[in-house]
């Protein structure tokens, strides 16, 4: 494994990449941070509580039926956290997989980590698209998509350097149904994939969750499928 230290060097380089965005870079310094008596993020309780903001987006994404599956399983992986009292107990009962992770190439591995961040987090882009289109349709709004990317590059909590590149795909087709269907994020996903899949078989075998990035990996694959169980 990675100690700490290593830890935030790995995010340092992917927020000088295609992952360069707010939130890798607060994870850089979190890792990073120590007190007197050293490095902080190991002694902070593993619960989460959260604002609204996650809840309200799902909510909305119910009302309007639409499948905002990331945000959805990050609001409740939140919930999850919260319940550490029983997951306490839970560890103690109940018993997962007895393959050791293991791992023979790390950098490559590494490599493939970033990769499966980097397409989840189009898709998660993507759903949020579809939930305003939706609603502008259903409440008769027009909106200016490029332009809103363009806003949350401005102090945002999802600020993120690729949100030039959502600018540049409604610039090419204002009545996009979805990033996805955009060259630029069709072919970012076409190459990094694999290394999603990857990721996800092996956080499965190993008894590792995985939510919101297995989620937005099946989001991809039943919305490329032209058909589906009802």
């Amino acid at each position: 494994g990675l100690s700490q230290a290593d830890m935030a060097k790995q995010f340092e380089k992917w927020n000088s990449e295609e992952l360069d965005s707010f939130l890798i870079e607060i994870t850089r310094d979190i890792l990073n941070y120590k007190d007197d008596k050293g490095y902080l993020l190991e002694r902070i309780r593993d619960t989460a509580g959260q604002k609204g903001t996650g809840k309200w987006t799902a909510i909305a994404a119910l009302q309007y039926g639409i499948p905002v599956t990331l945000i959805g399983e990050a609001v409740f992986s939140r919930c999850l956290s919260a319940l550490q009292n029983e997951r306490v107990l839970a560890s103690r009962q109940l018993v997962g997989p007895n393959v050791k992770p293991t791992v023979d190439d790390l950098p490559k591995f590494l490599n493939h980590i970033k990769h499966a961040l980097y397409c989840a987090k189009i898709v998660s882009y993507a759903q949020g698209f579809m939930l305003m289109r939706e609603a502008a349709q259903q409440n008769k709004w027009n909106l200016n998509y490029g332009g809103i990317a363009l806003m949350w590059r401005g102090g945002c909590i999802i600020r993120s350097v690729f949100l030039h590149n959502i600018k540049e795909a409604y610039t090419r087709s204002p009545q996009l149904s979805n990033l996805l269907l955009d060259p630029f994020f069709k072919k970012a996903i076409e190459a990094g994939q694999d290394s999603w899949r990857q990721v996800v078989c092996k956080a499965v075998m190993w008894g590792i969750p995985v939510p919101a990035m297995s989620t937005a990996l099946s989001f991809y694959d039943g919305y490329r499928s032209e058909r589906l169980p009802a």
